[in-house]
């Protein structure tokens, strides 16, 4: 039997490993998906398609939205955070 919460940790483990650009990337996607989660409402398209099309862009926006947390964690959040939050000098 497969112990769930055991590959759930080795997932976990695996994401963490990954770097801060490739949480970026991650999180570009999670970003574009929510773009294309709105967007497609304005397409000619049956109610129907628009639901399906929603619901699929919407899920793949959160599932990215969770992975790219993961990969970031804790520190890479407050790195994200701090390059945000610079001040811009004009001279």
């Amino acid at each position: 039997m497969l112990d769930v919460k055991k590959y759930i940790g080795v997932v976990k483990q695996w994401l963490s490993r990954l770097g801060f650009r490739t949480g970026l990337i991650v999180l570009g996607f999670c970003i574009l998906f929510y773009i294309l989660s709105f967007a497609q409402m304005a397409l000619p398209i049956s109610a129907t398609l628009k639901g399906t099309l929603w619901v699929i862009l919407f899920g793949m926006a959160k599932a990215t939205q969770y992975t790219a947390l993961l990969i970031l964690g804790k520190e890479g959040i407050i790195r994200l955070k701090r390059l945000f939050n610079r001040t811009k000098t004009y001279e």
